[in-house]
């Protein structure tokens, strides 16, 4: 574990410097399964707000379902409160830029507590829902979304680590800012985490209904990967347009 203090001398991976004001918030974000999906671009930018941009990847669109567990969630100079602060979530997310900075907009955000959800939504304005999730902790993750029948079952063997990220690793990760877009309006969140250490993913049984507009996400991904987690410092949103 870093103190806050080290995570923000820890910049060199960084593409761009991380805001010099105070942090808001502290949050971990840990066992997290990374399932990748290449998408078509034209679709998918339909679900976008019309002041934000596809970020392509050798001209190729992505959308990633992110199943993790949320933990030690604060403000800054406030304790974390566990039956609160410690919940499961699952986020799918695609990737985006704005004057330069690249980052992940939400497209759907579950959580397994219905308290840390409606605070959530509250304080951060992303799109926070219900859902019923389980977690074993060990090797299962399932969830079911009844709102809009969204449906993940996933039973999984951590493999070996990735010491060699490809181009391609790095751009599905490696992001230091957030957009979210309330009242016609977008803003963006700053974020600062060290390099996320990744594994290979192997499922043993993987069932995944989740659609977009007209885009299906289905099993197998493309692309999986395992991380034991990251530490998170996150500023307050900033008006972007």
């Amino acid at each position: 574990m870093y103190t806050i203090k080290e995570l923000l001398q820890h910049t060199k991976h960084r593409p761009w410097k991380h805001p010099k004001q105070t942090y808001s918030y502290y949050q971990e974000w840990n066992k997290a399964l990374f399932f990748h999906w290449k998408v078509d671009a034209e679709e998918l930018q339909k679900q976008l707000p019309e002041n934000l941009e596809l970020d392509l990847y050798q001209g190729e669109a992505w959308i990633s379902l992110v199943p993790f567990t949320m933990q030690k969630i604060r403000p800054r100079l406030l304790p974390s409160v566990s039956f609160i602060s410690d919940f499961d979530e699952i986020n799918l997310r695609t990737y985006v830029i704005k004057d330069g900075k690249p980052g992940v907009y939400f497209l759907n955000i579950e959580a397994g507590k219905k308290l840390s959800a409606d605070i959530a939504r509250l304080l951060s304005g992303l799109p926070y829902q219900y859902s019923n999730i389980q977690r074993n902790q060990v090797d299962q993750y399932q969830a079911k979304f009844q709102q809009k029948n969204f449906l993940l079952k996933a039973q999984y063997n951590i493999g070996k680590p990735l010491h060699e990220k490809t181009p391609l690793d790095l751009f599905l990760t490696e992001r230091y800012c957030l957009y979210v877009d309330n009242n016609d309006k977008l803003y963006r969140y700053e974020i600062q985490h060290l390099p996320w250490e990744i594994q290979e993913l192997h499922t043993t049984e993987l069932e995944i209904q989740y659609q977009i507009g007209t885009i299906k996400l289905s099993s197998p991904p493309n692309l999986m990967h395992y991380s034991k987690g990251v530490q998170v410092i996150a500023w307050e949103k900033e008006l972007v347009i």
